[in-house]
């Protein structure tokens, strides 16, 4: 056998042992491995083109019920919230899901943004605030020991500021006696379309603060 041969071999060799540990890792992913590709593709996404920095390393608990609450000022907002969240005080903790509260008509779109928010598990709801049924399941989802993101201003705020929240973050952390912790975003883009955020170059900060516990 040539030196070509033999580097065409290592080569593949190479390849076939990266494809298994890739494998491995994402069999074992608790959340799927559809989650597991998500969160590498969001790792190469988010450093690139919003150069993400957070103030230390991020509170979420690895196991366990909490609600993860933010303000809100761009489309990108839910990223940047899951970015790193694996990297815990305490070492490297397990991939979770993040499952957002959002407005339903984008939920229901078709194709990969709706295939994203349903492996994401997000949580559909009405913009009348009077959808008695996403509150129910984003309860059920707490009481199951999940990780619920809320923004409680409601929709993407463009003005100065913070809006006033929504009592139901408070109601849910008291019916589920869940631990709440409070994020703040720096930064995130703002532009005429839902999707021009998403390739707009950005310099974004995350603030963790201190969780609170309502129970």
């Amino acid at each position: 056998m040539n030196a070509d041969l033999w580097g065409l071999a290592a080569l593949s060799l190479y390849a076939l042992l990266a494809a298994t540990i890739v494998l491995i890792q994402s069999a074992r992913c608790p959340e799927g491995w559809a989650i597991w590709w998500l969160y590498v593709v969001h790792r190469l996404y988010v450093p690139n083109v919003f150069h993400w920095r957070a103030n230390r390393r991020c509170p979420f608990p690895p196991e366990g019920p909490a609600i993860i609450i933010a303000n809100h000022r761009s489309p990108v907002d839910p990223l940047m919230i899951w970015m790193n969240h694996h990297l815990i005080p305490q070492g490297t903790g397990p991939i979770r899901v993040i499952a957002f509260v959002m407005a339903r008509e984008y939920y229901e779109q078709p194709g990969i943004i709706g295939w994203i928010c349903k492996a994401m598990q997000s949580i559909p709801v009405d913009r009348d605030g009077k959808d008695v049924q996403g509150t129910r399941q984003a309860l059920r989802h707490l009481k199951v020991g999940k990780l619920l993101g809320i923004f409680p201003e409601g929709g993407i705020n463009t003005g100065p500021g913070l809006r006033d929240a929504d009592v139901g973050v408070a109601w849910l952390a008291l019916t589920s006696r869940a631990p709440v912790y409070p994020v703040f975003l720096h930064g995130t883009p703002q532009r005429t379309t839902m999707v021009a955020p998403f390739y707009t170059f950005s310099r974004v900060r995350v603030s963790y603060g201190e969780p609170v516990d309502l129970s």
